[in-house]
C-alpha cells in the first residue's frame, strides 16, 4: 500500500529532493504542484497527506501572490480534516499564519548554517517527534519565522534566542522551520551575490557555511531521514482525504 501526498513547491529552487526521495523509500508517492508557474491548487481529496515546501516569499503576501491564499486555505482543510500535513520553512510559516498566528522578519536577523535544534518537554510525547528529540542540528536560511503562534500550538522546538524551530499545529499537523530536504547544491542555488555582500557584512563567509552543510551530509541525513519515515508512517496509516464541502477540484 502507498500512500499519496500532495506537495505544495512554492518556488523552482526548493523541491522536496532528498525529503522526497526519504517519503518514497518509505512507501509514498508524491504528487507535486508548482503554483508559481501557474498550475492551480488541487483539493486533497484522495491524498494521504500534505506537504508545503519552503520559498523565499512571505507567508503574508496574499495580495501580491494569487496562490498564497489558496495554499492557506488548503491547510485549514488539511488541519479540520486531520489529513497529515508538514510544512518546511515557508510552509510552516503558512501554516501558522492560515491558523491565525503572525509570521514578520526575525526581530534578531536572519538564520542561516547549521543551528542546534532546541527541544522543548512537550516534544518528548509528540507522535511524530518524540524520537527525534534528542541533541542535533539542522539547516536554517531564513528571515521571517512564526513570532506568534495560533491559537492552540505547541512548540515543540525553539533556538537559544526563542524562535520557533519546529510546532505542532493540529492532531496530525507540523511544522518546522528548519530544511530537512536540503544538501549544499539546493542550499547554494539560494546564495545570490547581495546574499553573499550581506553575510560577509556580518563577518559570515557563504562558502563556508555551504562547505559545512556538506561536512555534515551523513550526521543531516541520520538526524532528519527518520523525520520522513515518522511521517511517511502517519500517512500510510490515514485514509485519503474526501472532498471537502464547498471546494471544487
Amino acid at each position: 500500500m502507498n500512500a499519496r501526498i500532495l506537495v505544495v513547491q512554492p518556488e523552482l529552487d526548493d523541491p522536496p529532493h532528498l525529503f522526497g526521495a526519504w517519503l518514497e523509500e518509505a512507501g509514498c508517492v508524491l504528487d507535486v504542484v508548482h503554483p508559481y508557474a501557474g498550475e492551480a491548487v488541487p483539493t486533497l481529496d484522495g491524498y494521504a497527506g500534505l506537504l508545503v515546501m519552503g520559498g523565499a516569499m512571505s507567508a503574508n503576501d496574499d495580495e501580491v501572490l494569487e496562490w498564497i491564499a489558496p495554499v492557506k486555505e488548503l491547510v485549514r482543510d488539511a488541519v479540520a480534516e486531520e489529513v497529515p500535513t508538514l510544512g518546511i520553512c515557508l510552509g510552516h510559516q503558512l501554516i501558522g499564519s492560515a491558523l491565525g498566528g503572525r509570521v514578520t522578519p526575525n526581530p534578531a536577523g536572519q538564520q542561516v548554517g547549521l543551528i542546534p535544534v532546541g527541544w522543548t518537554d512537550a516534544a518528548q510525547d509528540d507522535r511524530l517527534f518524540a524520537g527525534l528529540a534528542t541533541p542535533r542540528r539542522g539547516v536554517q536560511w531564513n528571515y521571517d519565522v512564526v513570532v506568534e503562534p495560533p491559537p492552540g500550538a505547541v512548540i515543540l522546538a525553539q533556538t537559544a534566542g526563542g524562535e520557533i524551530q519546529v510546532a505542532r499545529y493540529g492532531p496530525a499537523a507540523w511544522g518546522v522551520q528548519l530544511h530537512p530536504e536540503v544538501d549544499e547544491s539546493i542550499v547554494g542555488t539560494w546564495v545570490t551575490d547581495s546574499e553573499r555582500g550581506e553575510l560577509a557584512g556580518r563577518g559570515l563567509d557563504a562558502d563556508e557555511l555551504l562547505g559545512e552543510i556538506k561536512e555534515a551530509r551523513e550526521e543531516l541525513d541520520h538526524a532528519w531521514a527518520p523525520l520522513a519515515a515518522g511521517f511517511a508512517d502517519i500517512a500510510l496509516g490515514a485514509p485519503p482525504a474526501r472532498p471537502v464541502p464547498g471546494r471544487a477540484g
